[in-house]
C-alpha cells in the first residue's frame, strides 16, 4: 500500500509555513486562480446570507476566507478548525481583528472535533478535503459536515481534484497546471509541489464529491 503522510506529518508541515499562509495574495498560490476564487466564494456567501449568523471554516490555515469574507460583511461569529496551532493562532489574531461577532478556535481534526450539530449557515472548506483518504473516509467526512448545517446551510469547497478521464487529467493536471507551477518559481519548484501532492494528498473528482453531497 502506498505510504501518505499522516497528519502529524502534515501538521508539521504547516507549522513551518504560517508567514505565506498568512497573505491573501500568497496564502493559497500553489492553486489555480485561488485569488478569483476566494473573491467568488465569499461573494456568493454574502449573496446568499444577507444576515450571516455562524461561519465555521475547516482546514482554515490562517483565516484568509474569513478575513476576505469581512472586508464585505463582519457581523458574523467564526468558528476555525485546523491541525496547526501556529496557523490557528495567527488566524484567531487576524479573524478578530475585522469582525464584530466572536472567534473560537479547535486545534484538531474536524472529523473529530467537538462541534456544534444543525449550528452552521456556512462550512468553508477550502484546500482542505484532498487530505482524506479511502471512500469510508471520505464518506464519514460528508456526513460530519452535513450534520453540523443548520436547515438552509451550505458548505463551499475549493480544493484539488482528479478527473476521471486519464487524458483530461494529464492536461489539467501535468500541463496546465505544471507550467503554472513552473511560471511561479521553476521546474523544480514544480516538482516539489508535485511530490507532496503524491505524498499527503488523495484528491478525488467532481463527480465523485457530488454524489457524495447529494447521498
Amino acid at each position: 500500500m502506498e505510504y501518505k503522510s499522516t497528519l502529524k506529518e502534515i501538521e508539521e508541515r504547516f507549522d513551518q509555513d504560517v508567514a505565506r499562509f498568512s497573505n491573501l495574495d500568497t496564502g493559497q498560490q500553489t492553486t489555480l486562480d485561488a485569488l478569483f476564487n476566494m473573491e467568488l466564494i465569499t461573494d456568493g456567501i454574502v449573496a446568499v446570507y444577507p444576515e450571516l449568523n455562524h461561519v465555521l471554516d475547516i482546514g482554515c490555515g490562517a483565516g484568509n476566507y474569513p478575513v476576505k469574507l469581512a472586508q464585505k460583511m463582519s457581523d458574523f461569529d467564526c468558528t476555525l478548525v485546523d491541525l496547526s496551532q501556529p496557523m490557528l493562532e495567527k488566524a484567531q489574531e487576524r479573524v478578530q481583528e475585522v469582525i464584530t461577532g466572536q472567534v473560537q478556535i479547535l486545534k484538531g481534526d474536524f472529523r473529530t472535533a467537538e462541534l456544534k450539530e444543525n449550528h452552521y449557515d456556512v462550512i468553508i472548506a477550502t484546500a482542505v478535503l484532498h487530505h482524506l483518504r479511502d471512500d469510508q473516509d471520505w464518506e464519514h467526512a460528508f456526513k460530519k459536515l452535513y450534520s453540523l448545517l443548520k436547515e438552509g446551510g451550505s458548505i463551499w469547497i475549493f480544493d484539488l481534484v482528479i478527473h476521471d478521464h486519464d487524458a483530461i487529467q494529464k492536461l489539467i493536471y501535468d500541463n496546465y497546471y505544471g507550467r503554472y507551477l513552473t511560471g511561479l518559481k521553476d521546474g523544480t519548484y514544480r516538482d516539489h509541489v508535485f511530490a507532496y501532492i503524491e505524498h499527503e494528498d488523495t484528491p478525488r473528482s467532481l463527480t465523485y464529491q457530488l454524489d457524495l453531497l447529494k447521498k
